[in-house]
């Protein structure tokens, strides 16, 4: 099968294509007002038109405001099926991808994109697994060894604390993230980027360490998200990044959801 892939967050959107397992083409779009997606659905409109038989669009969302205007653009611009990923895919006699299951008192309450990220997890590297996801906010859940989705931990983003520093005090300012970071702030910048980043660290070490001591396995370690890889360098954790992660849980999802 083979899908357009889009994924809308809090502050951009990504657009890919998923076919038969492997993904491709994908395009980063900054902003979350409406005007600021015409560039995804850009994106999505040439993929169409270009990859050739496409399935449908596999599409997830943590802001649903965006939804029906999404949906309103792949069947009636498109004239594609749109599967939007939920845990309705865990549900109703379909068979989620690798034998997923949940294990989750409000299923319905679990985010889009944590669905995906823990299907592709599973997929690519097996259970049992704590995945996190570095974006906006971050996630981590954890599969345990029988492939059941037990739960996890959601938590600030790094940038909710860039701009609540920024926000929040009068002389502080906006830190730039990313880049080399030295090793005693000699700046005022400086100093608040060691101090967001050690900290960061020593909280993502303490929420896998936490879950896996509390669920007592011997987890693999999977991260993706736009500030995985910036977090995650000279770390010492041993996390795998993968950042296609969320978009090929997507259209693992979206076969299941479209019943092929």
């Amino acid at each position: 099968m083979k899908f357009i892939v889009v994924d809308v967050g809090n502050t951009s959107t990504v657009v890919g294509l998923w076919s038969d397992g492997r993904v491709s083409h994908v395009s980063h779009f900054d902003g979350h007002r409406p005007v600021d997606r015409a560039p995804a659905r850009n994106a999505a409109w040439i993929l169409a038109r270009g990859a050739g038989c496409i399935d449908g669009i596999a599409y997830l969302s943590v802001v649903p405001r965006a939804d029906a205007a999404w949906k309103r653009f792949t069947v009636k611009d498109l004239g594609l099926r749109f599967a939007p990923i939920s845990y309705r895919v865990f549900a109703d006699g379909r068979r989620p991808p690798q034998g997923l299951r949940l294990d989750y008192p409000k299923p319905e309450t679990i985010g889009a994109d944590r669905l995906a990220d823990a299907a592709a997890a599973v997929d690519r590297y097996g259970a049992p697994v704590i995945v996190c996801d570095f974006g906006t906010a971050f996630t981590a859940a954890a599969i345990t060894a029988d492939r059941v989705w037990r739960g996890g931990v959601i938590a600030p983003g790094f940038p909710l604390m860039r701009d609540y520093l920024f926000e929040r005090t009068a002389k502080l300012p906006q830190m730039k993230l990313g880049g080399k970071v030295p090793k005693i702030g000699r700046s005022t910048e400086d100093a608040m980027r060691i101090g967001a980043l050690v900290g960061y660290r020593g909280m993502v070490r303490e929420i896998v360490s936490t879950l896996a001591r509390n669920l007592k396995a011997d987890f693999r370690l999977v991260a993706t998200g736009g500030f995985a890889k910036w977090v995650l360098k000279d770390s010492g954790m041993d996390f795998t990044i993968d950042p296609t992660l969320t978009l090929h849980g997507a259209g693992l999802l979206a076969k299941g959801i479209l019943g092929k």
